[in-house]
């Protein structure tokens, strides 16, 4: 590990000045500065093809990115002048020049970085020079002391009659030899160690090129078993190293200037499919953008798909989601499972997002244990640009880490956002990444090969269903015709939030993430049912002690839209819902949140339940890419605060619930394809406190009991629906 301060030193080559002939001179010098060059981050490799695909070649097939003289000279006239330029003049210069704000920062952090390495440099060469003469005359000495003889008996001469002189000379050259060997390692902090230092690592730490896939792939035996609480990238990733970090700003700008380019491109990039989607053409995206971050590793396939949409909610507002990794996971709870900001390179300029550059990790899924998540870690870089459009780009860095397989990787993927009247704004959505789906469950294949399962029609539609549900959310003119409706704005914004924290809840506990580790209790079919248990203590948000949770997919022959609304009816509930013992089930309260009448909170009462005290919060949500409907049991006290505009965090939940998904891109009568026209991918998932002891032991009743009460839903959801189908 580099100290902390070593951030600047390591950046000096993002575009270093070419070395004097005396520098040359120097073996030293020679040898620091091509280890420096190794070592940076601004190398980019050429992509091989055909017969020059040697191993041995790669290497040295570099071509490194260097700033213009004119830009060079203005920076050095500038920092003899300024060597340490504020937020302003960097801004101002970096305007002048045509660079980025971050480039000059770097830049000059690094200029003073090289000042100060070739000072120590130029010290340490002193004093090796010293050393050499002090080595020479103590030589000498010491023939000389061996050939003396004693002046009394004319015997050899005892070392204890040394001089004081050379006596003073060997401390001397004791702590010369200390001052060197302190030097020396200074400098090695700031220049680079030897490149013996690390030859014992070179056959396991990947290339730390651009070209991230180029003999980084290895074998992939026993990749399916470790899906199910297998690897974690959460547990062993760690923030980037400052020697990566010039490598991270160039990637994340070149990254953008490719995202904008993909957004706003037509044909021959894009091609239009009879289905009226979009489809890469991988060969004109190879010949248009040559180096990005390298060729496709071995085994992954390509997805890739752009969406557009136009969504209620304010351009900056949008920016803001993004660039804040809680409030992004929430938003797409659907989507991201975790998701961490590691390391914040660059917080924005002007005070906004302009600039900012994050380093993250996030683990991305559908809504079923049956699909496993993508794990990826990328650097997040947002921008405003000229026409006043604001872009924000995702790209993989998964070269920086030690992992010698690569299951997902993101190519440039993320947004422009454009400013439009009335609080709107247009969203241009790109999705594009390689990822190896081999583990994917044969009845969600379809789903996932379609590109809807993670692609930028999720994404979108994902979004506008989150902008209309936030825009219900600060209404505050609520027509009180219904009884039913919830006109108090306090009211309204604590039972919204309360129903948002359930469905991150459910979403972040159904999904294949490699933080859950699920058991199967069948092992034959798709309806398997997988359980696992987590202790809960100390969280006002859920009960304490033992919670278990279940959950089984499966294919069912019904539209997602027949399903949805079967689900969410209350008057259907106890055709389904065994814990209400066949009663009436009656809406006390509701909030609709969208254009779509199937967008609703909902509070309701079981009449024939046997805890009185005792309501259901729900919230049904759905768009074309899939619904959800989700629900907690919740205690009616608790609720009247709620509705009173109380707290809603300190208020328990355990949510259970379902989601449906198309089964793939189904054919409407004209022949096109359309998003829920085929059959359902239903997941259904129960959450139970099994013990109110956190230190209890899991009986295998307990287990059995969630088993057959999983089993049973299920069976009654089949018959229901088909028989309505029928």
């Amino acid at each position: 590990m580099f100290e902390p301060n070593m951030f600047e030193t390591h950046h000096h080559l993002l575009d270093m000045p070419h070395k004097s002939d005396d520098d040359d001179d120097d073996e030293l010098g020679k040898l620091r500065d091509d280890d420096f060059e190794t070592k940076s981050g601004t190398e980019t490799m050429e992509a091989p093809s055909g017969d020059d695909q040697d191993p041995n070649q790669r290497a040295k097939k570099k071509r490194y990115h260097r700033h213009t003289q004119r830009q060079i000279q203005e920076m050095e006239a500038f920092f003899k002048e300024c060597p340490h330029p504020d937020d302003k003049q960097r801004k101002e210069l970096s305007r002048e020049l045509g660079l980025e704000p971050l480039q000059v920062k770097f830049w000059f952090q690094n200029k003073r970085t090289q000042m100060k390495a070739q000072h120590e440099r130029h010290e340490n060469s002193i004093l090796k020079s010293e050393n050499e003469k002090l080595r020479a005359e103590n030589n000498r000495y010491k023939e000389a002391l061996s050939n003396a003889t004693c002046p009394n008996c004319g015997g050899p001469a005892a070392l204890g009659e040394m001089s004081f002189d050379e006596q003073h000379l060997r401390i001397e050259n004791a702590r010369l030899r200390e001052e060197i060997d302190r030097i020396s390692g200074i400098a090695a902090k700031y220049v680079g160690k030897p490149s013996t230092s690390y030859s014992h690592l070179s056959s396991h730490v990947p290339s730390r090129s651009l070209d991230l896939g180029v003999g980084n792939f290895g074998a992939q035996s026993g990749f399916v078993g470790e899906m199910y609480g297998g690897n974690d990238l959460f547990r062993s990733i760690t923030g980037p190293t400052d020697a990566d970090k010039p490598m991270i700003v160039e990637l994340a700008v070149a990254a953008m200037e490719e995202l904008v380019r993909m957004a706003q491109a037509g044909e021959p990039l894009w091609v239009s499919s009879d289905n009226s989607t979009e489809i890469l053409n991988e060969e004109e995206y190879l010949r248009t953008f040559p180096r990005g971050i390298g060729p496709k590793p071995l085994g992954l396939k390509t997805e890739a798909s752009r969406e557009s949409v136009v969504v209620i909610m304010n351009h900056i507002s949008l920016v803001e989601i993004l660039m804040d990794v809680n409030r992004w996971s929430s938003v797409f709870c659907g989507i991201v499972s975790r998701a961490m900001t590691l390391e914040v390179l660059s917080t924005g300029v002007a005070g906004n997002y302009n600039g900012a550059l994050q380093v993250m990790t996030a683990e991305f899924q559908v809504p079923s244990p049956l699909v496993p998540t993508r794990e990826n870690y990328f650097v997040r870089y947002c921008k405003q640009h000229a026409d006043g459009t604001w872009a924000v780009v995702d790209v993989s860095l998964d070269n920086l880490r030690l992992s010698p397989i690569s299951r997902s990787r993101r190519r440039p993927s993320g947004c422009l956002i454009q400013e439009l009247p009335n609080g709107y704004a247009k969203v241009v959505w790109v999705e594009h990444v390689e990822v190896d789906d081999r583990a994917v469950h044969n009845i969600y294949r379809p789903l996932v090969n379609s590109g809807i399962a993670f692609g930028a029609k999720r994404w979108v539609a994902t979004l506008d269903r989150k902008c209309e549900r936030l825009a219900s959310s600060m209404a505050n003119n609520i027509p009180a015709g219904d009884l039913c409706v919830i006109t108090s704005a306090e009211g309204r914004k604590s039972m919204l939030k309360l129903a948002e924290r359930m469905a991150v809840s459910f979403c972040t506990g159904v999904g294949a993430s490699t933080a859950h580790a699920w058991t199967t209790l069948s092992a034959a079919g798709s309806d398997d049912v997988r359980v696992m248990t987590r202790k809960s203590m100390d969280d006002p948000g859920r009960p304490p002690g033992i919670v278990l949770s279940a959950a089984t997919s499966f294919w069912i022959p019904v539209p997602p839209k027949r399903v949805f609304d079967f689900l969410r009816d209350e008057n259907s509930r106890s055709e389904w819902d065994i814990l209400s013992n066949g009663g009436l089930v009656q809406e006390m309260a509701h909030i609709a949140n969208g254009r779509d009448p199937g967008n609703c909170v909902s509070l309701l009462r079981s009449a024939n339940s046997s805890q009185s005290n005792m309501l259901i919060l729900q919230e049904s949500c759905t768009d074309s890419t899939g619904s959800y409907v989700i629900y907690a049991p919740v205690d009616i006290v608790a609720m009247n605060v709620v509705l009173s505009g109380g707290d809603p965090d300190y208020v328990a939940l355990l949510p259970s619930g379902f989601a449906i998904l198309p089964d793939g891109p189904g054919l409407n009568g004209g022949g096109i394809a359309e998003v829920g026209s085929g059959g359902s991918l239903l997941t259904v998932a129960f959450q139970i406190l099994v013990d109110s002891v956190p230190t209890a032991k899991l009986s295998l009743g307990s287990v059995a009991t969630v088993n057959s009460l999983i089993k049973c839903t299920v069976e009654r959801i089949r018959a229901a629906v088909m028989s309505d189908n029928a």
